[in-house]
């Protein structure tokens, strides 16, 4: 089936439809109008009702958000595009009337606006990643205000899956590791019980917490605020997140972080700091950590990820102490660097010599392409440790 002569619009339409629901506050990403266009062509536009729970099925995730899409698609897909089956007509505006015939071949762009085609080509390229693929490469120091954007968008679209962990509790399993009486004498009561077919049970799986550490000193200024957006990114997947960031005392920004849209978090964040862009006493920082918060969030094989580009005006001596402290704390530490990619670098300063003993992963993170390849080191951390500490696991990261 074709899209129509309108083809574009009713793509740009899909654009507009998608930024509304996640201005309204629906967790959709950029790549979902392009999901949705897929959507359309499969089951087609002759019918209201099937475009309807098509875009309901890819967008809505919790029944809070049924009001919120019904009302935007109403908005966007109840106009001159709609024609109900009844002759006598039907009330476009209410969600529950959803048998009329969306017509592709008419424009049923209702929030118009001048950059359509721009907007077209977005589209085209949500779809194809080319343009995801440019900005991946780019350096976020180096971003213009309008790619600033779009990397926030690609940061917030970022699937987070850490490495599961094993709990202390016990769930059936097929080939457990150990027997479950409890099944296997309940076994016993069915008229099979004669066989005494054995149960096993395994340790149930548990997704980690992760708790973040980030630098928001001068020498971090061009960084701090995608870092926050990968904060905020992170809390929204996985929900275990406490977040805290630093320059010469520790902020706790966990609250502000829970905020649903990032830019209303990061402007928390920011009037909860009062030493934003200041200078950098990591040891310090880390030491008041370790004492008040250490053992509160670090239960139950927390990871450990801080970011800062290592440089420090505190004493070396108490920084290598609370690094060798925070490490016994968590399942593993990893240190993201944005400098750490520049061709020709070297932890050479100080606070970094200090810390890189203990560190299980020294891992650039200076754009999009590195922040994906710190989610794939999430992803495939061991339930065990199984590597020696001061090793970088990637040799790249240090030239």
């Amino acid at each position: 089936m074709q899209l129509g002569a309108d083809g574009d619009v009713f793509s740009a339409n899909l654009v507009h439809f998608v930024r509304h629901l996640r201005d309204a506050g629906l967790a959709v990403r950029p790549a979902t109008a392009g999901d949705l266009a897929q959507a359309a062509l499969a089951v087609g536009l002759e019918r209201r009702d099937d475009v309807y729970h098509a875009f309901r099925s890819l967008v809505v995730s919790r029944p809070a958000d049924v009001p919120v899409f019904d009302a935007g698609f109403d908005h966007f897909f109840g106009g001159s595009g709609m024609e109900p089956n009844d002759p006598a007509g039907a009330d476009r505006g209410d969600p529950a009337n959803r048998g009329g015939t969306l017509r592709a071949s008419v424009p049923i762009l209702m929030s118009a606006r001048p950059d359509v085609e721009e907007d077209t080509a977005e589209l085209r390229d949500v779809v194809g990643g080319s343009h995801a693929e440019r900005l991946g490469k780019r350096d976020f120091a180096t971003l213009t205000p309008t790619e600033h954007e779009q990397v926030r968008r690609l940061i917030a679209a970022m699937m987070w899956r850490p490495a599961d962990a094993a709990s202390r509790r016990w769930a059936p399993a097929r080939a457990g590791s150990r027997p479950d009486l409890r099944r296997t004498l309940r076994a016993m009561t069915r008229p099979e019980g004669d066989l005494l077919p054995m149960a096993f049970a395994a340790r149930r799986p548990r997704r980690r917490p992760l708790v973040v550490i980030a630098d928001i000193s001068g020498s971090m200024e061009r960084y701090s605020e995608m870092f926050l957006h990968f904060i905020h990114a992170a809390q929204g997947r996985l929900g275990r997140v406490e977040a805290f960031v630093f320059a010469t005392r520790l902020t706790r920004i966990t609250r502000e972080m829970r905020t649903r849209d990032s830019a209303s978090a990061i402007a928390r964040v920011v009037a909860a700091v009062d030493d934003w862009s200041g200078g950098t006493r990591i040891g310090e920082v880390l030491q008041d950590f370790n004492r008040d918060w250490g053992r509160r969030v670090t239960r139950g094989g927390a990871i450990g990820l801080v970011i800062s580009d290592g440089w420090d005006t505190g004493d070396p001596a108490v920084l290598a102490h609370e690094m060798g402290r925070l490490a016994r704390s968590v399942h593993r530490l990893v240190w993201l660097n944005p400098l750490a990619g520049r061709e020709g670098f070297a932890p050479e300063t100080r606070g970094m010599r200090a810390a890189l003993p203990y560190v299980d992963d020294f891992v650039p993170a200076s754009n999009i392409l590195d922040l994906a390849d710190v989610v794939r080191l999430l992803e495939s951390i061991p339930p065990t440790r199984g590597s020696a500490r001061g090793t970088p696991r990637r040799g790249a990261a240090i030239a």
